[in-house]
């Protein structure tokens, strides 16, 4: 009758939990800072119960058959999780090379006195526990990119604050590069602002930025001109000499922009534009 390494994880499934335990625990890849030992050993479980509940000596030798579709669901859950736990991929990896190695002194137990079958077996699920490998790294991989993407929207919506600065009149500074993803982030918000609040002047501060060329301007101008058909007009601030010569320089047109060297002059003139006019109360007198 052949081996069946199936029914040996089978038959020897808390032994195996137990032995990959150990190996994790004592790790140098262990991260208790993420994740708790309690966590950690539900996790396990879970994999080891699935895993020795779809396996058999037929489709063993057959990774792509849909009997693991459920180990690989959950394997994909543990990678998606620790990707956004903030795992390294080479712990991640770790995770689940540490289950193939309990597994391999599993048949070394079972196995030192028949070494022709022990190859046998161990070739079987070393290509069994790869492609489970394999599996981990591309869930991981598209976990961490769903986090930076995440993040990057987030940090995005952090960098865009619209400001009402006064009745009528919005203050949107944009402190990075202005390029053509995060344009459409500032218009978006900026218009969403204008019709929220039923502003009639935005300001577009530009101090933050490091420097203008051309794209960086027909950028902007695209806002402004999205600006005026909200019916709302548009001062840009923070132009430093160094981006009005470059502005000169690359022959840009913002004649029919109205432009201002700071924010407090953009104010001022908005202010104006609004007809309000902002005054210093002089201090009251003491009565001696």
């Amino acid at each position: 009758m052949a081996y069946s390494i199936a029914q040996l994880l089978t038959s020897n499934k808390t032994r195996l939990f137990d032995m990959w335990i150990q190996k994790q625990l004592a790790s140098e890849s262990l991260r208790e800072d993420l994740m708790t030992d309690d966590e950690l050993r539900a996790q396990s479980q879970e994999l080891v119960d699935t895993l020795t509940s779809v396996i058999t000596a037929d489709n063993i030798s057959h990774v792509e058959s849909t009997d693991f579709d459920e180990v690989f669901e959950v394997l994909s859950a543990i990678s998606m999780s620790r990707a956004r736990q903030g795992f390294s991929p080479r712990e991640t990896g770790l995770y689940i090379f540490s289950l193939k190695e309990a597994i391999f002194d599993l048949l070394q137990e079972n196995l030192a006195d028949d070494p022709a079958t022990l190859l046998a077996e161990s070739m079987k699920i070393n290509r069994l526990m790869d492609s489970f490998g394999i599996i981990t790294f591309e869930t991981f991989i598209k976990g961490r990119e769903d986090v930076i993407l995440r993040q990057t929207e987030e940090i995005a919506d952090i960098s865009t604050p619209v400001i009402q600065v006064w009745d009528g009149i919005l203050a949107l500074p944009i402190i990075g590069t202005l390029d053509s993803s995060r344009t459409q982030v500032v218009m978006e918000s900026l218009l969403q602002k204008i019709v929220d609040t039923g502003s009639g002047i935005a300001i577009l501060d530009i101090s933050g930025v490091p420097a203008v060329d051309s794209l960086v301007a027909q950028h902007l101008i695209k806002t402004v001109s999205a600006t005026r058909l909200m019916g709302a007009d548009c001062i840009i601030s923070g132009i430093r000499p160094e981006i009005a010569q470059t502005v000169v320089h690359l022959g840009i047109d913002l004649s029919n922009i109205i432009t201002k060297a700071t924010l407090a002059s953009a104010l001022k003139h908005a202010f104006s534009m609004n007809r309000l006019v902002v005054k210093r109360s002089e201090a009251e007198k003491k009565v001696l």
